[in-house]
């Protein structure tokens, strides 16, 4: 596999010596490996392992320095033609993302510490397809700041080269060069020296004169460069003229870390540095710009690992602490320093080599080289409705169980829920260009489920979908209707609009026969295939799950109930007051407690209060947030179902519960009659004496009725299956 690494340079910090050790170890494993940064010290020891280099301003913000870094990224991109692209930082990933969308190059990153997201900064990443963190925290980190999918993030270690990292080396090279006695005691210190990472360098050199005092002839050997470097190297003469010896030394950047680690009795650092130390067998503090671990012990382990040794969320380091942890450590016994170095170096081997740092990148490698196709969902999702999202999770579900070959972007109303709650990337479903760019490097359009090619809500919102779907095909991209509901179109001219967009699509399933004969009567004669909603693949939530949600709206679980879910619509009016008399009487003769459901909140609300509020008998609202999965858990416990959205009535179809539609809408008669399920009545002409007899009719015959659905149920869970299969498909014959 070829390998091609971005990062912003290669001197001395953590997560610089990470990505020369993956990229060595890499390289050791048979891979090609490259780096694209804008150099540093450890450019020759790359090129010495057979990595080549590129060299390019990525660590740089401004606009200039950022194109300039981009066409050298470009042309190596090109030149090279890597399997994937790895970016470690936030500026080789954001120039790096958009080169990878625009070429298709499968495209990780590493997260190797927290970003200010203030202002445009969010804006300016690019976690790409796949991400690696390396703790836990940076995984919490992901979710919580940038709604970075869990499944999408990949936690692995700072590896470890124990051979280089090894108790077998003197550091007497490191010795001899800068004149430091071994009979005395030396304390290594490794870190960058930028103002944001030389906090406890600083605070050795101020206590330097303390430490002399305490332990006489104490050598600080403090190794790394920065912007504050000369600053503290200035500081750091005036401390040894003070004390008339040389007590600190200030040796710049360097590349054998290793060396320097060996040369002392005691190590002072945070994250990899404190890490590369306890594989040499070393007695470490554990210190840094971010907390204060102290001297690692084996109960402080649990602590140390979930932040990767970074000390986040610790109190931060002070002098007179560190102070006296560091005589403490240089006064402990010879060999309670001998046990502390070696259970030290045995934590790296048993959780930090780094053969597995390369092994769980390869596989996230792996993970994305695999997407092989790519389609771009477009339906009514990121509304909160939960018929529409309870479609998209039906979807993405259906193509995960079928194939991990399929990367799926989804046009949504709200990207970022659409991202947390179902892992899937999303885009803004209005940013013109955006949806362009999507539908360009796509594979395939999915036009998905749902009610989405009609009139009766808006001729806007038509117009919206058969755009998006005339955009691809002009592109030339397939197009799938994936189980629609079609119609009513009532416009001569929308029915011209939607004619012309079927008979150009690849292919069309439908989700019942009404709409198949909506498109016969619009003249279209080009094969369809009545599946089923994808709904009915579906798994909803268990039972558990199911009970609390119901103590939640105050039903005990195991009373017989009946599910009501209305929602706002115009015209209909005494319906609300006719619907609550239905209600009163469902209780009163059949004993069935009321539990109103509210499918999409922010439209179902008032219609469920009017309704209450002309009602007798007592009833139960399920106020808590809940996914469409949690509401068909909880419809699967109900007795009754009463519903006009048509999603309702396919929740309680595919867990088999029996049901009765209000119809607002043609397709919620159509579909009942595909169910074989009763009608209570039209809201626009509702008759509450003959909705009542309906009711009594359907639960004197309700076994009958049951055996009918359960039946019905099964057939369509078996005919939506049918839908992934013909997706997966069409794919196939686009790479043909």
């Amino acid at each position: 596999m070829k390998i091609l690494m971005a990062t912003m340079g290669l001197d001395i910090g953590g997560a610089e010596t990470h990505i020369v050790e993956l990229a060595k170890e890499l390289k050791h494993q048979g891979h090609d490996v490259l780096i694209v940064s804008n150099g540093g010290v450890y450019v020759p020891e790359v090129e010495a392992a057979g990595i080549r280099h590129y060299r390019a301003p990525l660590n740089q913000r401004s606009a200039g320095a950022m194109y300039r870094a981009r066409r050298i990224l470009k042309q190596v991109i090109r030149k090279e033609r890597p399997d994937v692209v790895h970016a470690h930082a936030r500026i080789p990933a954001f120039l790096c993302g958009g080169i990878c969308r625009w070429g298709r190059v499968p495209f990780v990153t590493t997260a190797h510490w927290v970003f200010d997201t203030s202002g445009m900064l969010r804006y300016l990443t690019n976690w790409g397809e796949r991400t690696v963190a390396v703790s836990e925290d940076i995984r919490d980190y992901l979710i919580r700041e940038y709604n970075t999918p869990a499944g999408h993030i990949t936690v692995t270690i700072n590896g470890i080269d124990t051979e280089k990292f090894s108790p077998a080396l003197t550091g007497e090279g490191v010795i001899a060069e800068f004149g430091l006695d071994r009979t005395r005691p030396i304390l290594s210190y490794v870190s960058r020296m930028d103002e944001d990472r030389a906090l406890v360098a600083r605070q050795l050199i101020e206590i330097a004169p303390e430490l002399d005092r305490a332990l006489p002839g104490i050598q600080l050997l403090i190794a790394g460069g920065g912007n504050v470097f000369e600053k503290l190297k200035v500081r750091a003469e005036e401390v040894n003229r003070s004390l008339g010896r040389r007590c600190v030394t200030m040796t710049g950047p360097r590349t054998d870390i290793n060396e320097i680690v060996a040369a002392g009795q005691l190590f002072v650092g945070v994250s990899r540095s404190a890490l590369e130390a306890m594989a040499a067998g070393k007695p470490v503090i554990v210190a840094g710009n971010e907390g204060y671990h102290g001297l690692f012990v084996p109960d402080k382990l649990a602590q140390a690992r979930e932040g990767n040794f970074c000390c986040r969320g610790l109190p931060m380091s002070d002098p007179k602490t560190l102070l006296a942890d560091v005589i403490a450590a240089f006064r402990l016994s010879r060999e309670e320093k001998e046990r502390l170095g070696a259970y030290g170096r045995q934590v790296i081997f048993d959780y930090y080599s780094v053969r597995r740092m390369a092994a769980d990148c390869l596989s996230v490698y792996e993970q994305v080289r695999k997407k092989k196709y790519r389609v771009v969902m477009s339906g009514y999702y990121g509304f909160g409705n939960a018929g529409d999202d309870a479609i998209l999770d039906s979807i993405q579900q259906a193509i995960r169980a079928a194939s991990d070959e399929v990367a799926v972007t989804v046009l949504s109303n709200d990207p970022e829920l659409t991202k947390k709650q179902y892992g899937l990337n999303a885009i803004p479903r209005f940013r013109v260009l955006r949806v362009f760019h999507a539908l360009c490097r796509g594979d395939v359009l999915l036009s998905g489920g749902g009610s989405l090619l009609q009139d009766t809500t808006s001729t806007r919102s038509l117009l919206y979908y058969l755009s998006v779907i005339r955009c691809a095909q002009l592109l030339r991209k397939p197009v799938m209707l994936y189980a629609n509901g079609i119609g009513p179109v009532r416009r001569p001219a929308n029915r011209r609009r939607v004619r012309q967009v079927v008979e150009r699509a690849a292919l069309v399933t439908l989700r019942d026969h009404a709409s198949a004969q909506e498109l016969k009567q619009m003249g279209i004669t080009r094969p369809v295939q009545v599946t089923a909603d994808p709904v009915f693949r579906l798994e909803p939530a268990g039972p558990e799950r199911s009970a609390e949600l119901l103590r939640s709206a105050g039903l005990e679980p195991g009373r017989p109930f009946v599910a009501v879910s209305v929602r706002d619509w115009h015209d209909v009016g005494d319906f609300y007051a006719q619907l609550a008399a239905l209600c009163d009487h469902l209780r009163k003769k059949h004993g069935l407690e009321l539990l109103f459901l509210l499918m999409q909140p922010e439209r179902d609300r008032e219609a469920t209060r009017l309704v209450r509020s002309h009602m007798e008998e007592p009833s139960h609202v399920l106020e808590a947030s809940t996914t469409p999965r949690e509401l068909m858990g909880v419809l699967g416990q109900a007795r009754l179902c009463l519903a006009m959205r048509l999603h309702t009535l396919i929740f309680a179809a595919r867990m088999a519960v029996p049901a009765m539609g209000l119809v607002y809408d043609p397709k919620v008669a159509s579909y009942l009659e595909e169910l074989d399920l009763p009608a209570a009545g039209d809201v626009e002409s509702f008759d509450g004496d003959e909705a009542i007899r309906r009711a009594d009719a359907l639960m004197a015959d309700y076994d009958s009725v049951l055996a009918r659905l359960r039946e019905k149920s099964a057939r369509l869970t078996r005919a939506a299956g049918e839908n992934e299969r013909l997706l997966l498909e069409l794919l196939e014959r686009t790479k043909s």
